[in-house]
């Protein structure tokens, strides 16, 4: 199986939606969903695009590659406002994350 058909069809399940809610959201026929989930058809750049919306991920995390395919939409909008922010905002914003990230890595050793 095509791993665009696996990404697609968990996505669809962790959001615990049919084919038919699939087609709803995104605009592409149910009966289209059904081929891709299967391996049959690979969705067309403008029907990839819908579904990746539907799911709120980027075109990237639904064909799972690239240097955006573990983020979703959310993730990569924090990253770009990251980025276009001035150096002293990131340098103070960095701080706080290696904090953060510092923290939970601690508490990850400690319940190992």
């Amino acid at each position: 199986m095509d791993k665009i058909a696996v990404i697609i069809t968990n996505l669809r399940k962790e959001k615990n939606w049919s084919q038919t809610d699939l087609a709803n959201q995104s605009g592409v026929s149910r009966e289209m969903i059904s081929k891709y989930e299967r391996g049959i058809a690979i969705p067309s750049v403008d029907a990839a695009k819908k579904i990746a919306d539907a799911f709120g991920v980027s075109l990237d995390y639904l064909v799972g590659e690239g240097i955006n395919s573990s983020f979703d939409k959310q993730t990569l909008k924090r990253l770009q406002e990251i980025q276009d922010m001035k150096p002293d905002f990131k340098v103070h914003l960095f701080s706080i994350i290696d904090s953060v990230i510092r923290d939970y890595k601690t508490q990850q050793a400690y319940t190992s």
